[in-house]
């Protein structure tokens, strides 16, 4: 069946835009093309820095017909009313058929060539495209992310005509700016284009410029006995920069390596999109990068390495600088300048922050088992960095820094982790600081956030999350669970940020296979330690998953639903339940059950062993199931009625003591 190849081609597309200009790119096309009946067989788009592609094969060559019944207004409707139906149809009164009472429209829609509707399909992308930013250029009203040169647009080997603000649609494009500009090229299929952008020095595929980079980086790497030090982000945007990747090797100063890896690395990576590179004798860097050029260099690549060689050079010149300088002023001595440093409009400066933090991590020491007075001088000397040239030009090392000046200065060990971890985790794949008053720190930190700001109502609301306080919410999370801390949050978190706190844990959990209905039953306890919470949620998804839980549960919504009619006639009554004479055998073995269950209850929560406290309810089941088949609970007996309510409330308040099975679906 025919293919469609498209393509876009304009001046640079921004590197971090590309991915998803791809994945809206497809997506747009594939609804749009379904919602005229047309589906193609796979639909693939590519992007790079001067062209977004499509390619969809085993499209049809034409909209099949399309017959639709469409219901009106009533029989007599006033004539407005039928009018406005007929405008909408394009019918007229006599071609409408009646039934029930009402007015239908049948419409026969015949088919369309497949180039007309891609022609519409193609402009309503470009006019609609959603990118981050867009720009207009020159005298047309076209906004498009930079200046929209050339649309290449064929189908089934036959250019698809059309014009778009002066863009006439056509089956050429161009390769290389440099090595291939001075050859445009002809394509009227994609396996035809691939080839000539490949003869013309283009990597169309995102994921081969990516191979290609690192495999060329490593085996320059091997030759002279180095290691890549890999890096996905900075991997991701220099694919998005090339169109044909050749990585170079080059030179530094061997004296800069007295820096801080760090310091080196950021340098690499912010300013000159380099690769590090280490020796993997010692694990060091060494005084090398790679650097990605676009263009095959008649010499090897020498002029481009020693260009780079001499930018890296003054760039790490002024790291040197900012470094012996700010050895000079002790972390200490730049506390009085966080008073001139605003932290939020309604929540001062940093200064009175850092007084905030310093104060709880000397309250969080009770519960971490970290040394207090430790835990208070790594919290004050925390920030002290953010007043130092190097994290000035490096705002991406705050806490790093802080962590050398802190070595230097020969502080704790302690206090020099903490400053050094006390930011993180900052993403899902981050460590998170473990020891114990590194611990302390970056939980006193993230909870002063998220306590400053739902203090003065900033919380996140949407996708709008502009002091990322849910991923604060989920670092102390991380935090706690990892730590196995015990901290009661609702000590230091308000209600609203504890139903925020559960929001953060379903999320988490979610992601490692929990259902989330489990983290509300047992939030709904009130408890407030995550790991005790979790541990419950752990072991009642286990109990779920077995025959013995999922009738249990039903059991447990029988009893509910039985209790709540009963209280809508009036009080239920109270009290335990007891072994009455002459009563049924299942209502007296489920009696003794729930009896000895709460024994085993006790035991198991007291020392959290909430699997055995699984298995305590477990041992209901069978009773439970037979006290539902052989005995009516709403006797005409009122004193074994009242007997039996108060048997079923006693059921459910044993299980609600582990969790609120009414907030479990299913």
């Amino acid at each position: 069946m025919p293919q469609l190849l498209l393509e876009l081609f304009s001046e640079e597309i921004p590197a971090r835009m590309q991915a998803q200009a791809a994945r809206d790119l497809e997506r747009m096309a594939r609804e749009k093309l379904a919602a005229e009946g047309l589906l193609p067989e796979a639909l693939t788009a590519f992007a790079g820095p001067r062209r977004l592609t499509l390619v969809a094969e085993g499209l049809a060559g034409a909209q099949a017909e399309r017959h639709e019944e469409r219901k009106g207004p009533r029989v007599g409707s006033p004539d407005q009313a039928i009018e406005g139906f007929l405008r909408s149809t394009g019918l007229t009164r006599d071609q409408l058929t009646e039934r029930d009472g009402l007015y239908f429209a049948h419409l026969h829609r015949p088919g369309r060539p497949t180039p007309a509707i891609v022609a519409e399909m193609v402009e309503a992308i470009i006019r609609t495209f959603p990118w981050p930013k867009s720009m207009v250029s020159g005298t047309s009203k076209l906004r498009w992310v930079r200046p929209l040169q050339r649309i290449l647009c064929v189908f089934d080997g036959e250019v698809v005509p059309f014009a778009i603000d002066g863009h006439v649609s056509g089956d050429v494009s161009e390769g290389h700016r440099f090595m291939g500009a001075a050859k445009p090229f002809r394509a009227r299929n994609f396996d035809e284009y691939a080839d000539e952008l490949r003869d013309h020095f283009v990597v169309i595929d995102a994921e081969e410029r990516k191979a290609r980079i690192l495999d060329a980086a490593r085996t320059l790497c091997f030759a002279r006995n180095l290691e890549l030090v890999e890096d996905q982000g900075l991997l991701d945007e220099v694919a998005g920069l090339v169109e044909w990747p050749t990585p170079v090797m080059g030179d530094m100063d061997p004296g800069f390596l007295a820096l801080p890896p760090e310091v080196i690395r950021t340098s690499m990576r912010v300013h000159q999109r380099f690769f590090a590179v280490r020796d993997p004798a010692t694990g060091k860097l060494a005084p090398h990068f790679i650097t990605v050029a676009n263009i095959e260099a008649t010499d090897g690549g020498k002029l481009i390495a020693s260009g780079n060689a001499r930018v890296l050079s003054a760039r790490l010149s002024d790291a040197r600088f900012f470094w012996t300088e700010d050895l000079r002023t002790r972390l200490e001595d730049r506390l009085e300048k966080l008073k001139g440093v605003t932290f939020h409009a309604r929540l001062g400066t940093m200064h009175a922050r850092v007084e905030r933090i310093t104060a709880l991590a000397g309250e969080l020491a009770a519960y971490t088992g970290a040394d207090k007075a430790l835990a208070q001088q790594a919290a004050r000397l925390c920030k002290a960095d953010l007043g130092t040239g190097m994290v000035g030009e490096f705002p991406e090392l705050q806490g790093v820094m802080g962590g050398y000046y802190a070595a230097k200065e020969g502080l704790d060990p302690q206090v020099v982790e903490a400053i050094r971890s006390h930011y993180r985790p900052q993403g899902p794949n981050d460590d998170v600081p473990t020891q114990p008053v590194a611990a302390t720190v970056a939980l006193a930190d993230k909870l002063d956030t998220l306590v400053s700001f739902f203090a003065i109502d900033e919380k996140p609301t949407g996708s709008r999350d502009p002091f990322a306080l849910r991923r604060a919410a989920l670092g102390v999370i991380r935090i706690l669970l990892q730590t196995r801390v015990r901290l009661p949050l609702g000590t230091f978190a308000s209600n609203d940020m504890l139903a925020f706190f559960a929001d953060r844990l379903k999320v988490l959990l979610r992601d490692q296979g929990q259902r989330h209905d489990l983290v509300d039953a047992v939030f709904a306890l009130g408890d407030d330690d995550l790991v005790r919470i979790v541990a419950k949620v752990t072991a009642l998804s286990e109990f779920l998953g077995t025959e013995d839980g999922k009738n249990l549960l039903a059991g447990y919504k029988r009893a509910v639903n039985i209790l709540k009619a009963e209280e809508k006639k009036g009080v239920l009554p109270v009290g335990d339940p007891a072994e009455v004479a002459g009563a049924s055998p299942e209502e007296t073995a489920l009696v003794k059950a729930v009896g000895a269950m709460e024994t085993q209850m006790d035991t198991a929560l007291a020392s959290e062993d909430f699997a055995a406290a699984m298995g305590a309810l477990a041992a209901l089941r069978g009773s439970l199931d037979a006290f539902f088949d052989k005995v009516l609970v709403n006797s005409e007996v009122v004193s074994e009625r009242d007997n039996r309510l108060r048997l079923l409330a006693k059921v459910r308040d044993a299980m609600g003591r582990v969790a609120d099975f009414s907030q479990v679906t299913g």
